[in-house]
């Protein structure tokens, strides 16, 4: 595959990295606050845990594949589907009518889709609200919102608004019907409980009018929640994004098998010495493949951003896929030696094993291998040139950040939240940068395409970072800052939240390394509980996840914007959310006026 060099190519050639090169310059700035929806306890009907709405959504867009169903469907015909898609997968029939709006959804898909944003009405309950809080008035036409940011209401109205939407944040079907009687609406998206959504829809199938709809977890009309990356996705589906048809899950599964001894072999040859077998093996080994996985999901959407079919997974792709995770693995292996990790993966870690000389080496190795990989692409030579410039730029940045984590472990004291997170975006965003560009290049990117991907990378990689964070506390994690003495969020947090010198004296001592985590945990717990500290760090997770999403709002590239919003899901994974309706709502009015409301998340 031949290319022109690119603008950025001719550039680098010409020039040092500019200051703000892999956010070396500018200084850290924190992302906006993002509303955040507290958990509540689905209703009977609807599957309360994340994990299986997501299986039964899978559930419902395959059957949809297989039975070829075809809008509008009767409610008839969507009782038979869903029953077949429960029982496929073992669920109660008490299910059966979320399933159904689940599969009218993933019926009315590509119909959607093919409709401009600016013939769409988006519909949001205010039920969505915080309501002992929110200051906006009503008129006819329902909730006029005054942008607080106390909840997710402003977000998707300003986001829809921008796209062309309509939007109203209303209740009731009789709007939507007037709304479709004017002739400006072809297709509806709507967020409501299941109560309002089996009135609406006999009105929606004898008009054959596309719609998809996210039902609300709760129906008591007030603090609902709502599956929001199904929303977010649901208002930004265009015919133009050709990723939505691609099954993440299957890509994910692909790119691991290319890391398998055999077909290691196949694209690099049989290893030649012990160093190369000592190498080959621990590339082999198990890993979460994050980083090639983005390198090829780049180069993937790309292309398929130009054609119908995805291009097979040519001997370049899995090149370039195999030197981003040589360059990673690498790094593990000094990251190792540095921190004095002995395990990995639930292994002991190359240098327990071999020796830390030997370990070094083979890192080393890796890293040539890398390079020497970039270098055999069938590329433009410009482009080459700028792809290995952006590797070697993103190793310096790593090296500067790991830098300045080891130099503080010398002389150990308390950090602020903003060094910790600095140290965050030197160390880990890098990796991420450097993985999706190489992809782009790979796919033919331009200078734009490139300028997002390195905002999203780094929100991304500090999210990324902070979520380890945060799961070391909880002891998910391979490893554990708390314990092993590293710069971590939950303390840095921890330190500025304490109260009274012995708060702050205990959390300051476990910086200086004077105290062990293991001696002070039950201390250390009632801290962060009494301060928040565990609910300040997920607000800022979900603040990078939300600008790492909003940096791509003006890619160019349809398809690798709504690939790129997915993998974010992806690799944050499956959340049990912390997180119309006149009659609904007075009826739920009257039984919370008797007294007959349940607790929050009792239901």
């Amino acid at each position: 595959m031949n290319q022109e060099p690119s603008k950025s190519s001719e550039k680098a050639a010409a020039a040092p990295p500019a200051p703000g090169f892999f956010g070396t310059g500018a200084p850290l700035a924190l992302p906006p606050r993002v509303p955040k929806q507290r958990y509540r306890r689905a209703q009977s009907n609807i599957p309360d845990d994340k994990r299986d709405r997501v299986r039964l959504q899978r559930a419902a867009a395959e059957h949809v594949r297989r039975s070829g169903a075809v809008p509008p469907l009767t409610m008839q015909e969507l009782r038979e589907h869903s029953a077949r898609v429960l029982d496929e997968l073992g669920l109660d029939r008490k299910y059966q009518n979320y399933a159904a709006i689940l599969v009218s959804n993933w019926a009315w898909r590509d119909t959607l889709a093919r409709i401009p944003y600016d013939r769409r009405l988006l519909l949001l309950p205010k039920c969505l609200r915080v309501e002992d809080k929110c200051p906006a008035p009503f008129d006819e036409f329902g909730l006029l919102c005054k942008e607080c940011g106390l909840c997710s209401i402003q977000d998707l109205t300003v986001e829809a608004e921008r796209l062309g939407y309509a939007v109203l944040v209303a209740e009731g079907s009789a709007i939507v019907r007037q709304m479709i009687e004017t002739g400006k609406i072809e297709a509806v998206v709507g967020v409501s409980c299941i109560n309002v959504l089996e009135k609406c829809f006999p009105h929606m199938e004898a008009a054959a009018i596309p719609g998809m709809a996210i039902p609300l977890l709760q129906d008591d009309c007030i603090n609902t929640t709502v599956d929001l990356d199904w929303v977010w996705d649901v208002i930004h589906l265009t015919s133009e994004d050709k990723a939505y048809r691609l099954d993440l899950d299957a890509l994910k599964s692909e790119v691991q098998g290319w890391f398998e001894k055999d077909r290691l072999a196949e694209l690099l040859g049989e290893p030649g010495d012990d160093t190369a077998r000592l190498a080959r093996d621990w590339l082999a080994k198990a890993g979460k493949r994050w980083r090639p996985y983005l390198a090829t999901c780049a180069y993937l959407s790309l292309w398929r951003g130009r054609c119908e079919e995805s291009p097979a997974a040519s001997p370049d792709l899995r090149k370039l896929a195999v030197a981003v995770e040589c360059f990673h693995k690498a790094s593990l292996v000094h990251d190792d030696i540095e921190d004095g990790d002995e395990t990995r993966y639930g292994e002991r870690t190359l240098h327990a094993e071999v020796g830390v000389p030997v370990a070094l080496n083979v890192g080393d190795f890796l890293l040539g291998e890398g390079y020497r990989l970039l270098g055999e692409l069938s590329v433009d030579a410009g482009v080459r040139v700028e792809m290995l410039r952006v590797a070697a730029a993103g190793h310096v940045t790593l090296s500067r950040g790991q830098g300045q984590e080891l130099l503080w472990a010398r002389a150990p004291g308390p950090l602020g939240s903003m060094e910790v997170l600095d140290i965050f975006r030197k160390k880990t965003a890098p990796a991420f940068e450097v993985a999706l560009r190489l992809g782009a290049f790979l796919g033919g990117a331009d200078d734009a395409t490139h300028d997002v991907l390195r905002k999203y990378s780094e929100a991304l990689g500090i999210a990324y970072q902070i979520r380890d964070d945060v799961e070391d506390y909880g002891g998910e994690g391979d490893s554990n800052d708390l314990e092993d003495l590293r710069p971590s969020l939950v303390l840095a947090i921890a330190h500025k939240r304490a109260e009274g010198d012995a708060e702050r004296e205990l959390v300051g001592a476990l910086f200086r390394g004077e105290r062990r985590y293991a001696e002070v945990a039950g201390e250390l717990r009632r801290i962060l509980d009494a301060r928040g500290v565990l609910e300040k760090a997920d607000d800022l997770l979900e603040a990078y996840k939300e600008e790492a999403i909003r940096s791509l709002r003006f890619l160019s590239n349809a398809t690798l914007k709504g690939l790129l919003r997915r993998v974010v899901g992806k690799i944050f994974g499956e959340r049990l959310l912390e997180g119309y309706c006149s009659e609904y709502e007075a009826r739920n009015a009257a039984s919370r006026a008797a007294g007959a409301e349940a607790p929050l998340g009792s239901r």
